[in-house]
């Protein structure tokens, strides 16, 4: 009997780019038969996406990059293959969706490879229709791409990826702009292409969540972009955990919040990596030490592969909890003593993070992480008698006959962090570009400590906001990573030594490629570098759209560490964001959009006790969603976040 081949196989590959002192990845053999869902993990700028883009002959045929070792498509070179041939075997997603967005409507995008393949018209509108239907935009199919969301443009380039019915496809980040829901959509469609045994999946992903309930096998590269686990991932979890958690990878939310439960004397059996599997765990403990329950668990999903969930509960919420990539800096570090536990009691969740900050350093448990990282902080928002920074009246903006945002009164008080959420196209980016100046408003005013933006030139809104695009590489300019800090000092009217260059490079672990071109650099990398120059000159009000996508977990925990400073010291933080986690750990102030209007703005303390979210079609953070799950008595059942585990134990 014939024995095929896998469909990819990759021998001992090592790419190095140009002027990069060592190749990242580095050694990498692994093949992929029929049927696998593998997860890629690793920290940022380890070659994750440059491996993915040697599945294909991207690299080096089309990338200025050397590749030692071999890359077969079956029982082909994928050297001796175009690129064109390979996509046929191969599709990609990239992890900046505009760059592979060439077309002018939804449906001539989608069309355009099935079209490049020579296939009958009515073939490839067929195949075009249904991916469009399958990512949830069969009704925008003459819209033109650039009016999408930044969410739904990833949603747009899965469908092209899905119509060209390759056998595998590769995704980098497919759900890095997505919200919940959406999410769960993506990952629905992934779970049915990969139970038809047609589809092979190779994910490069942070949101360990979601995924989780489709994998079948784990591979981690190091820092250095070498192979350091490959296996089922429950087993790569349960054994390796502590060597990912090292590495700054992100580990699933129920894992980590097991892991900081065990350091606080909780008895949590096994190694739950979704957060219902978590719930069931704790709802035979009622407190650290114990093993008597206060009432039965529902569910038994492992979430380890596709097609194993074996979950019996009868819950209308039938997936894994999404959008669960716990972007905060303090959700492993735990108290050292009963006292920081104790301090927590009663508490919100937010003070419960502050009262546990001196004692998080010292925590050494075993299961415990490193707790050199900083805990989230919350300060007190503006003083009621103080105006506030920024004031929105009567906005109103539009795109064609879309009424995409309208705020008729918005107060953003000075200080803080303000976390914008909602689903996709609610308006989120569109308002931060409005209350940063860069979109000036058509109809009402957005005023800055008292002036009208409008009338500010574009060199006085510089030196006032500090922005942060979605997509990074949409605000450089120079052809090195220094030059672009030195030149957005230069802008603000402040000399590279007053701007300390030097030190924003080194604090956002770019100081090693202070000279090479800011396209090269990993797409986590692209954004430290977009968030170090929005901080070059200390602006009093800081804006950032999705500032910790595509950060692996150290880096995420720095980034938001350093908001959290900046906020402590009186600069005004805005960010948007699809990672509710974030914004229950870390945010002192919630606005919910949803269809371009404000659903709800006030603490997040407010906004997670209320309803908005699920207006809003949210939902709560997969953590105190699942957590809700346990008996009203439990003392957890009432947590948001990992921080308010302690708040509540």
């Amino acid at each position: 009997m014939t024995v095929e081949p896998p469909l990819l196989t990759l021998d001992r590959v090592s790419i190095r780019h140009r002027d990069a002192s060592a190749p990242t990845p580095a050694d990498v053999s692994l093949s992929i038969g029929p049927g696998e869902v593998v997860l890629l993990l690793g920290p940022s700028g380890c070659g994750k996406s440059t491996l993915t883009l040697a599945m294909n002959g991207l690299v080096p045929q089309a990338i200025d990059a050397r590749l030692d070792g071999t890359v077969r498509l079956g029982d082909e070179d994928v050297a001796e293959l175009t690129v064109a041939q390979a996509a046929t075997r191969v599709a990609m997603m990239f992890q900046d969706a505009d760059s592979q967005i060439v077309t002018s409507t939804c449906l001539d995008e989608v069309a355009f490879g099935p079209e490049n393949l020579g296939l009958p018209v009515d073939e490839v509108l067929a195949r075009a229709t249904a991916a469009l239907e399958r990512v949830g935009l069969a009704d925008r199919t003459a819209e033109r791409p650039e009016h999408l969301s930044g969410g739904e443009r990833q949603r747009l380039v899965l469908a092209a990826a899905l119509a060209l019915g390759s056998p595998l496809l590769v995704l980098d980040e497919p759900t890095a702009n997505l919200d919940p829901a959406s999410t769960r959509r993506v990952y629905e469609v992934l779970g049915a292409l990969v139970r038809t045994g047609e589809h092979s999946l190779v994910l490069v992903e942070h949101d360990l969540d979601e995924a989780l309930g489709i994998a079948t096998r784990l591979v981690a590269l190091d820092a250095d972009g070498r192979v350091v686990a490959d296996g089922p991932p429950r087993d790569v979890l349960d054994a390796r955990a502590d060597e990912l958690d090292a590495l700054g990878v992100w580990l699933p939310v129920a894992t980590r919040a097991a892991r900081r439960l065990r350091a606080l004397g909780w008895d949590v059996p096994g190694a739950p990596l979704s957060c219902r599997e978590l719930a069931d765990a704790l709802a035979s403990l009622d407190g650290p030490g114990t093993g008597t329950g206060t009432g039965t668990g529902t569910g038994t999903g492992t979430g380890t592969g596709a097609g194993t969930d074996t979950d019996t509960d009868t819950d209308t919420d039938t997936t894994v909890p999404a959008r669960a990539d716990v972007l905060e800096s303090e959700s492993d570090s735990v108290p050292a003593s009963g006292a920081g536990v104790g301090a927590g009691v009663g508490l919100t969740m937010h003070e419960a993070a502050r009262a546990t900050t001196s004692d998080a350093a010292a925590a050494t448990p075993r299961d415990a992480p490193s707790a050199a990282s900083t805990s989230p902080r919350s300060r007190a928002v503006g003083d009621p008698a103080e105006s506030p920074l920024v004031e929105v009246r009567g906005l109103r903006i539009r795109r064609g006959r879309r009424t995409v945002l309208d705020v008729p009164a918005l107060d953003l008080a000075r200080g803080g962090i303000t976390a914008v959420v909602g689903p996709n196209g609610a308006g989120k980016s569109t308002l931060l570009e409005a209350i940063s100046g860069i979109e000036p408003p058509p109809r009402g005013t957005v005023r800055l400590d008292g002036t009208d933006v409008a009338r500010l030139s574009s060199s006085a809104l510089r030196r006032r906001v500090g922005f942060v695009f979605q997509n990074p590489e949409h605000q450089f300019l120079t052809p090195t990573v220094r030059e672009e800090l030195e030149l957005e000092a230069r802008t603000r009217g402040i000399d590279a030594v007053a701007a300390d260059v030097d030190g924003v490079l080194e604090r956002f672990g770019l100081g090693a490629h202070a000279e090479q071109h800011p396209f090269l650099l990993s797409g986590g990398q692209k954004r430290r570098l977009s968030v170090g120059t929005a901080l070059v000159g200390g602006a009093g009000l800081l804006v950032l759209d999705e500032p910790t996508f595509g950060q692996d977990r150290a880096r995420a925990d720095e980034l938001l560490a350093l908001l959290h400073e900046l906020a402590d010291a009186g600069t005004t933080i805005v960010l948007a964001t699809h990672d509710l986690q974030l914004a229950a750990d870390h945010a002192s102030d919630v606005l919910v959009l949803d269809r371009g209007t404000v659903v709800a703005h006030a603490s997040a303390d407010e906004v997670f006790a209320g309803d908005a979210l699920e207006r809003a079609g949210l939902g709560l953070p997969p953590l105190a969603a699942a957590l809700r799950a346990l008996p009203a008595t439990h003392p957890l059942r009432d947590a948001t976040g990992l921080a308010g585990l302690g708040a509540n134990a």
